[in-house]
């Protein structure tokens, strides 16, 4: 007698058990990452925390254990704009292994001035590239200590429009906050991917895997107070945009299926179904411009040069 499957569908509502597992999600206080953070501790995850702001992280693990009563939820701090004090934050973290980590957190400015790290960076770029790649470096001891660990990287549709400039990634010459934020993304996938083929080039159980979450928007997101309240009259306002849009909760589920589906692979890129916009996650053919490794390895050199991680086997 034979099974088509041994596996089940993928249920978003009721991903599979994960108890056992450790999962950094950064920038889990809020947004989408807060929503990452919610599932995974769903689905059994103990689920660490990673954010600047304290305040904010307690109100997140709160709101977390208030849904779900067994959670196993904690905070650490992590600046991803501060590179030398990413150290300390790995050492916080206090585990033996780390089955994934999520790069969630981001910056957008919607107005200039320009601003910089303290680093000297651009801060789009600075945080939500430079800080996840630095980071990952540190990070490589306790993922590779675990069975089949992951990198999920989020990125955004906002970077399907956009390409690199690799002679200003900094945006020195042409700063608009839009297209700078579009371009940190844009670079934040391509680690993604480059990260995977050298993973994958020195035999490493670690897999990199790309997300993003479609057109998310606050509007359509349900209230979880004080992480986030939605009002009645937000709520009505956003129902047009639900044809093609979703909320935050259903941004998240990209993330949580590649952290938790046996069956996505390192170098994958997935999204919501519906255009790109919206709906279940599903498979996404990679993105022409994201498929060039010659852009991709002068990004992963110049990442190198910029913030001094070494990725040991990885470097070459």
């Amino acid at each position: 007698m034979s099974s088509t499957s041994s596996v089940p569908p993928w249920n978003v509502r009721r991903p599979p058990g994960a108890d056992g597992r450790v999962v950094l999600v950064t920038g889990g206080n809020a947004g989408i990452g807060y929503f990452v953070a919610e599932q995974l501790s769903a689905a059994g995850v103990t689920v660490v925390l990673g954010s600047r702001n304290p305040a904010k992280a307690e109100a997140a693990t709160a709101s977390i254990r208030s849904r779900v009563p067994d959670a196993r939820v904690r905070a650490v701090r992590l600046d991803l704009a501060d590179l030398p004090s990413l150290e300390t934050a790995v050492e916080s973290l206090d585990v033996e292994r780390l089955d994934a980590v999520v790069h969630n957190a981001g910056v957008a400015l919607d107005d200039p001035p320009r601003t910089e790290t303290g680093d000297g960076h651009e801060i789009m770029f600075g945080t939500n590239h430079l800080g996840h790649f630095a980071l990952t470096d540190r990070l490589m001891p306790l993922l590779s200590a675990a069975p089949a660990a992951r990198v999920v990287t989020m990125g955004s549709f906002a970077a399907k429009s956009e390409r690199l400039d690799l002679d200003d990634l900094q945006s020195r010459k042409d700063y608009r906050p839009k297209r700078t934020y579009g371009r940190s993304k844009l670079a934040q996938m391509y680690f993604g991917v480059e990260l995977d083929r050298r993973l994958r080039a020195a035999g490493s159980t670690v897999a990199s895997v790309v997300v993003h979450p479609g057109g998310a928007l606050d509007s359509l997101t349900p209230s979880r107070p004080p992480v986030h309240v939605r009002s009645a009259g937000a709520r009505l306002g956003a129902a047009p945009a639900a044809l093609l849009l979703q909320g935050k909760h259903a941004g998240a589920r990209p993330a949580v299926r590649a952290v938790l589906d046996p069956a996505v692979r390192g170098g994958q890129l997935w999204g919501p179904r519906v255009f790109g916009l919206r709906g279940e996650p599903r498979l996404e053919p990679l993105w022409d411009h994201l498929a060039d490794p010659r852009v991709a390895a002068r990004l992963w050199d110049a990442s190198r040069e910029l913030t001094g991680a070494d990725f040991g086997a990885l470097a070459g």
